[in-house]
């Protein structure tokens, strides 16, 4: 997990979670108006982060599921 683009959502993740938390809490308005000003930015540099990722792979459509290979895949439906 070397790749910024993950932990970054990651954080974002936690950062929405963590404000829903306290909206439903008696935390100050000023508080939570001034999180969701944050919270927007955030989010909008998340996506695009992670849309302008250059993360690359070897697989391809052809790979199918590393887990659940193509061959075995026509003997589970019979």
């Amino acid at each position: 997990m070397k790749n910024f683009a993950i932990k970054l959502v990651w954080f974002t993740t936690i950062y929405v979670f963590v404000f829903a938390g306290l909206c439903q809490t008696n935390v100050p308005l000023p508080v939570i108006m001034t999180l969701y000003c944050v919270g927007i930015p955030l989010i909008l540099f998340m996506v695009y982060t992670v849309l302008h990722d250059d993360y690359t792979t070897s697989k391809t459509f052809k790979d199918w599921y590393g887990d659940h290979p193509m061959e075995t895949l026509e003997e589970d439906e019979n």
